[in-house]
């Protein structure tokens, strides 16, 4: 036999290595945290499994006919400390960013279906919103991922279920909807909210995920009280 001389091996281009850890990443199922039913918020005993919709897994409802109600008062945002709570090592800066875009982007929406209140008139509802849980974006890697083959594939499939894409952050909270003269809980869900799986805008900063899934989130609610 003859020998031939060893060949010079070629790095495996950065984009390959991308892909690569995108498709292990999704073949062991990537994701953030799953909510929980919070045991330090107000309405955790009534909160009751709701398996049809991966947005809001846990939920109480009552019937209402939220066009009898034209005000609402909107509490400041509680940043949610029990030990259940699925922030992760986020840091508190990064914490209390997200209750600021939370707190805007929930009254800028509301704003539109209702009339802002200070005082528990009839007619009115009281909105208690707590921030229990969020996770940041891998920077670079989320991006890249929705371009590379592998991280395509993934996000592709995730696209068509409604999923989290590859390395994006999300965002988990607790809504609580009351009437406001006679404080009964009229209304409660913990809902976790992502951007789409293609969404590249989303990728840019480790909280821009997050920032969009708040958003949605706001809208989802003012759809719901029409």
């Amino acid at each position: 036999m003859h020998a031939f001389p060893d060949r010079p091996r070629r790095p495996i281009p950065a984009r390959a290595w991308l892909s690569l850890a995108a498709v292990g990443v999704a073949l062991a199922g990537c994701g953030s945290a799953d909510p929980v039913a919070y045991s330090g918020i107000a309405s955790s005993a009534q909160l009751a499994p709701n398996p049809q919709d991966d947005h809001i897994p846990f939920r109480y409802a009552t019937p209402v006919d939220w066009r009898s109600y034209n005000r609402m008062i909107i509490d400041p945002i509680v940043i949610y400390r029990g030990p259940d709570n699925q922030f992760g090592d986020m840091s508190e800066e990064d914490k209390a960013e997200l209750a600021h875009t939370m707190q805007t982007a929930f009254v800028e929406k509301l704003k539109t279906r209702f009339t802002l209140a200070g005082d528990p008139a009839p007619g009115t509802l009281r909105l208690r919103l707590t921030l229990t849980g969020a996770s940041t974006s891998t920077p670079v890697l989320s991006t890249v991922s929705r371009v590379d083959i592998g991280g395509g594939l993934y996000n592709g499939v995730q696209a068509v279920r409604g999923g989290e894409g590859l390395f994006t952050g999300a965002v988990i909270y607790a809504v609580e909807i009351y009437d406001a003269p006679t404080n009964r809980l009229l209304n409660a869900f913990v809902s976790k909210q992502y951007p789409g799986s293609f969404n590249i805008g989303a990728t840019f900063g480790s909280l821009a995920a997050a920032k969009t899934g708040l958003e949605k989130g706001a809208d989802a609610l003012v759809a719901q009280l029409k």
